[in-house]
């Protein structure tokens, strides 16, 4: 069994392998895109995330669905609604 100070080495380890596929394409605080200020998964995000998760839908809906998560947290302000249609309605459906 591993402890969580190596647990969290690798969770960090593959956030910053994920940030780097997306290519600077990566959420700030108020969920816009830090490299071309559209809201985030911007276009070049959303083609980065598929392509990083190279058909793996349900970890990609885990992973945006922790960003969902965060996203409620710092943007009160703002209807879930369209925070969730921002993050979540963009990935394909299975066929």
């Amino acid at each position: 069994m591993i402890g969580p100070p190596a647990r969290w080495e690798r969770f960090a380890a593959r956030r910053r392998r994920r940030e780097r596929r997306t290519g600077g394409h990566v959420p700030t605080r108020t969920y816009d895109c830090r490299e071309c200020e559209h809201p985030w998964p911007c276009p070049q995000a959303r083609l980065s995330l598929l392509v990083g998760f190279e058909g793996d839908r349900v970890g990609l809906m885990m992973y945006l669905g922790a960003h969902l998560a965060r996203a409620l947290q710092e943007l009160p302000d703002t209807h879930p609604a369209l925070i969730v249609g921002q993050i979540l309605h963009w990935v394909p459906r299975r066929r």
